[in-house]
């Protein structure tokens, strides 16, 4: 990631990462690090900057990495069959090999087998809420069973395996679920399917009212300085809901089927996927990239709020086609995360001070 004209080639993965030139100076000036995974590849993606100023991308392998949600010392992640919470095993103004400032070690894995986990929250109590988008509901981890429903929408009328409105974001307020996205109101199978074009909801958990309809793909309800944020996906845009009607005022263009949201600040950050064969085609997002003459891309893109326009950028080419998910490490230069089955795992031992 040291190329002075920002882009770096990974021969074994035949993937190209290409950068705005200005993202390790935002990110230091800002002080923050991202997060963000690949659910198509199974992969975390840690983004600092190294010592020297320069932007450092670390990456390790969670199969089917999906929803993840952080702070300085904690990330929780979720993957194909679990929940996985890894913890800062650093203590301030440590550093392992003379780099990196934070070690985000798996320290608990809750299994839930594949209920096709989506996005997750923190509840004030430490309780982690996630998307169960098999079973169309809110669930948290059971000590015994692979999870626990706490709430579903009122179109659901049964709790069984089928996918059938594709539940998949989750806003948290005050240390609550607050808002959800769902690609339809379908009860059926697969019934979401027919509702990508403008069959989108948000819904409103604490009420169990439809907040807002009409959307494309809706994806990553947000909560942030008084307004309600969401992801058109189907339409490529970030935007908010008015107030008064509820209507989707939309604030940026992407050029990308878009996934993910987090806010620093000013800015939010998305990320972007290529669409996917009879997923994310036949939608509105198809006729406005025509319209723009450019093709959809795979990456992160920084926006300012203010004015929409893109701030920063990463962009993948290559086998990686699809990112899901994004967070924001505050006060956080140069992390790196170990892999459940990795082989540097195996040996990093540390030890909590004893009460003696």
């Amino acid at each position: 990631m040291n190329s002075p004209n920002g882009t770096a080639d990974e021969e074994a993965e035949k993937t190209t990462i290409s950068f705005s030139l200005g993202l390790a100076d935002f990110l230091a000036t800002n002080d923050i690090s991202i997060g963000f995974t690949s659910y198509q590849t199974g992969r975390l993606y840690l983004v600092g900057r190294g010592p020297d100023g320069k932007l450092a991308v670390h990456e390790a392998i969670y199969p089917q990495a999906m929803g993840v949600t952080a702070s300085v010392d904690r990330i929780y992640l979720g993957s194909l069959t679990q929940i996985v919470r890894m913890e800062n095993v650093l203590a301030p103004g440590q550093l392992v090999n003379d780099l990196h400032d934070k070690v985000y070690v798996p320290r608990n894995i809750q299994t839930t087998g594949n209920v096709d986990i989506h996005e997750l929250g923190v509840r004030e109590d430490g309780q982690i809420v996630f998307v169960n988008t098999l079973h169309n509901c809110l669930s948290i981890p059971s000590i015994t069973h692979s999870f626990k429903p706490i709430w579903k929408p009122d179109f659901i009328s049964d709790l069984v395996s089928e996918d059938r409105c594709h539940l998949n974001g989750l806003a948290m307020v005050d240390g609550q679920p607050k808002y959800v996205s769902a690609v339809s109101k379908s009860d059926t199978k697969d019934g979401w399917r027919d509702g990508r074009r403008d069959g989108g909801v948000i819904i409103d958990v604490e009420t169990n009212t439809i907040l807002a309809d009409g959307l494309s793909m809706p994806h990553s309800p947000r909560f942030h300085v008084g307004r309600v944020w969401l992801l058109n996906s189907g339409t490529g845009e970030l935007g908010w809901l008015h107030p008064s009607d509820h209507a989707f005022t939309p604030v940026a263009f992407c050029p990308g089927f878009l996934r993910g949201l987090e806010f620093h600040n000013d800015h939010a950050f998305v990320t972007l996927s290529k669409p996917r064969h009879g997923h994310f085609e036949g939608l509105a997002l198809d006729q406005k990239l025509k319209e723009k003459n450019t093709e959809a891309w795979c990456g992160i893109q920084i926006l300012s709020l203010s004015s929409g326009d893109v701030a920063q950028w990463m962009r993948f080419d290559g086998p990686i086609t699809e990112l899901f998910d994004i967070c924001v490490l505050p006060s956080v230069k140069n992390p790196i995360t170990l892999g459940p089955q990795s082989t540097e795992i195996r040996d990093f031992i540390t030890i909590e001070q004893p009460d003696w």
